[in-house]
């Protein structure tokens, strides 16, 4: 069993600006060519698509959807999600779209563990740009676990592929990632995790806040 982290532990973004067509359409079919790399890796196979809905001059709705899907480039897709609107909201917009599914990870031994939502993918289009982030809460990618115990075998099992996940993104969106807020549980740094202080052979512990 993992320890997920509450908040991210490391993120990365790009920003489309000046889409030619932006839209749902081209969300979609951005997250499928990334979704593609993810998959290539073992980090995400796509098996669902969450959103909010919200207003134009209202903000949030309090509406979720959620859709099983396992082709984001399929024809039907945007017809299908355009018509989970709700009903008493026809002014209704669709807010981020959050990409989830199983990943892959290893452990100290090599040995292939499936864990769900191991990295997330949202893509959010825009009036004219689309904004896409991709996240990870787990200690699996950093030099210490949450409790602070160096585990160097398990960093070096994950910690490679996305890095070259992300270094591969950046080619298919023509951009460079940019990389997300801190948080309590990590930032990201170049194409890993900030490494963190080490005192006594130990890093922080990060179990003292309360977990999701």
């Amino acid at each position: 069993m993992l320890m997920r982290a509450p908040k991210v532990s490391g993120s990365w973004s790009w920003n489309l600006e000046d889409v030619e067509e932006p839209g749902l359409e081209f969300a979609l079919m951005t997250a499928s060519r990334m979704c593609a790399v993810l998959e290539k890796h073992a980090l995400l196979v796509p098996a669902s698509l969450e959103w909010d809905w919200f207003q134009t001059g209202r903000g949030g709705l309090g509406v979720h959807s959620r859709l099983t899907t396992r082709s984001l480039d399929a024809p039907a897709l945007p017809d299908a999600i355009r018509a989970c609107r709700p009903t008493g909201h026809p002014q209704a917009e669709i807010g981020g779209i959050r990409v989830l599914g199983p990943g892959a990870w290893f452990d100290a031994d090599g040995e292939r563990h499936s864990e769900y939502r191991l990295v997330e993918l949202i893509v959010a289009p825009q009036e004219t740009d689309l904004w896409i982030e991709l996240s990870v809460h787990h200690d699996i990618w950093g030099q210490c676990d949450f409790r602070g115990e160096p585990h160097p075998a398990i960093q070096a099992n994950n910690a490679p592929r996305l890095a070259s996940a992300i270094q591969e993104l950046e080619q298919v969106l023509g951009i460079p990632a940019e990389p997300g807020e801190p948080t309590y549980y990590g930032l990201a740094e170049g194409y890993g995790l900030q490494a963190p202080d080490i005192i006594d052979g130990l890093g922080p512990d990060l179990t003292d806040t309360a977990w999701g």
